[in-house]
Order: structure tokens, then sequence, then C-alpha cells
């Protein structure tokens, strides 16, 4: 269980299933007959909605949080999701975060970084003024999601779950800095290796989609509603874990995440955020193409009124 692939261990990610809070563990997953029915094929859930972050990225940043120094302020550009991550488990180690985010960050997300102790900074440019404030400050550690493999790693614990739902013939997961798609995959490919692994990015924010095509990383714009997976500059280290772990990545725009929203209200009764429902959008807008009767789709984050 200790052989590497793309950097991501088996062995850790197996270990990471007994280290993690257990508030982001053993999640809801099940097939649901009304998504199913509306997509066309055997359609297995997994809710990661339901913690205190409301978001999968809690169990990577759990990873991460015990590798950091607390002694030092974790500074971090977040479109949200990872600052709560991050701040959450920055309490279990008494350690301070400072997260910058876009104007674009829905205010629910700053205040409840707020609430779990973050101090939250508006900035026009997040990236950029996260490594400035970091460079001027002795104190300060800079921790970027999806660099090193803990995120991955952490996200794989969302695999060693669905496996007991599976086996799949396909899985389709959100491809942001891609460090959930890869993790998830890295543990679907081990306990079935005919799995194929499709990465969905918006249309908004393709860089992730082309550097995959390209194979090397290649900038891009965000303009998109699915702020949590809108990567402009993608991570080279993340990249090379997807390139060697993903069979395919498509494209979903906004009008099809917003149907995806509601499909999965209607169907479920959980509301998402865009980005939450990518899975869902691009087995509805590319049903033909997609291959598999059965899949597996994971809201990644939730929606709040």
């Amino acid at each position: 269980m200790d052989h590497e692939l793309a950097g991501l261990s088996l062995s850790r990610i197996a270990a990471a299933a007994g280290e993690i809070d257990a508030v982001f563990l053993r999640t809801p997953q099940f097939l649901d007959e009304g998504l199913s029915a509306a997509l066309g094929r055997e359609v297995v859930v997994k809710v990661e909605t339901l913690n205190p972050i409301g978001s999968f990225k809690g169990r990577g940043a759990w990873l991460l949080a015990r590798a950091l120094d607390p002694a030092r302020t974790w500074v971090c550009a977040t479109a949200g999701n990872f600052g709560q991550g991050l701040a959450y488990a920055a309490r279990a180690r008494e350690a301070s975060v400072h997260a910058f985010v876009s104007p674009a960050v829905p205010l629910v997300k700053v205040e409840r970084m707020r609430a779990l102790g973050a101090l939250v900074e508006t900035a026009a440019e997040p990236w950029p003024a996260a490594r400035e404030h970091t460079a001027a400050n002795a104190d300060r550690l800079l921790v970027v999601d999806g660099l090193g493999p803990e995120m991955a790693e952490g996200a794989g614990t969302i695999g060693v779950e669905l496996e007991a739902a599976g086996p799949f013939d396909s899985a389709v997961v959100q491809l942001g800095d891609g460090a959930l798609i890869s993790g998830v995959a890295r543990w679907l490919k081990a306990a079935a290796p005919a799995t194929w692994i499709i990465g969905v990015a918006a249309s908004g924010a393709p860089a992730m989609a082309r550097s995959f095509a390209a194979r090397r990383p290649v900038s891009g714009p965000t303009d998109t509603i699915a702020t949590a997976i809108a990567v402009a500059d993608p991570i080279p280290e993340s990249l090379a874990r997807v390139l060697s772990l993903v069979d395919e990545v498509v494209l979903v725009d906004d009008d099809d995440l917003r149907s995806a929203q509601r499909l999965v209200a209607e169907s479920l009764g959980v509301l998402v955020e865009p980005a939450g429902a990518a899975g869902v959008a691009a087995l509805a807008r590319h049903r033909e193409l997609l291959p598999g009767r059965r899949i597996a789709v994971v809201l990644t984050g939730a929606a709040y009124a």
C-alpha cells in the first residue's frame, strides 16, 4: 500500500482516513433514482456539504495543517472553501490564518472564515497580495492549496469511501486546482484500473482544461459563477498529478451549472454552489459523450441562501 504514483501515496491516503477530523469523513453517498432517471444512467452521489465548512476541503486542509508551523501565521489566497478548511484546522493547532479573497468571493464565505478565527482581507488580486504580505513579514508562512500532496491525499479519502459503492465505469469530478480529482483518481484507479476519470472545468475558467490538452501549464481568464474551480494559473506540481491520473476533461458553462444546481435541489433536496454541481452539469451537458452506465459524482460545496 506504499506505492506512489504522481507523488501520491496509497498508504498515506489509507492512513489519512483514520487521521482526519471525523466531522469530514464518511459523508453520505447513495444511488439516487430520481437523479439517475434525469441523467439516463446510474448515478452515485457523494454529498460533501454536510460538515462545519460545507466543503470537501476540510479533509486535505486537516492533513496540510499538521505539516505547518503553528508559531507562524498561515497566509493563503482563497475562493472561500480552502480558507475555511485551513481556519478550521488552525484552531486545532492554535495557529492563525490570514486569508486574501477577491471581491467576487461570497460574503457568507468571508463571514464563515472570520467566524472560524481567520483574518480576511479583500484584494483585487489575492495571490500577489498574499505573496507580498508573506514576503514582507518573517513570521508569515504562505500556504498554497494544491501545491504539495496533502490536499490531494486528503481528498483521496473520498475515493476510499466511494470504493465501497463501486465499482464505477466512470467518476466525473470537479477540476479546479487539481487536488480533488487527482486524490480521488489515485485511489479509484488503484482499486479498479479501468475506471475512467473525467474532469469538469468551467468554460469561463478554462486554464486547467487548456493545460490538460497542452500537457503544460497554460494560464487563462476566470469569468464564471463557479468561483470554487476558477483557476487562472495552474500549479505545475498539481497539473503533473492530473496528467498522470485523469483520462478526459470536459467543459460546462454557467447555464449548465445553474441547471444542475436546480436538478440537485429538486432531486436530492441539497443546495450546492455552482462548482458543487459541476459533475452533474457535465453528465447532463455531455450525456452522449461520457462513457459508462454507473457513474460517481461528488457534490463538493454548499450554497447558502
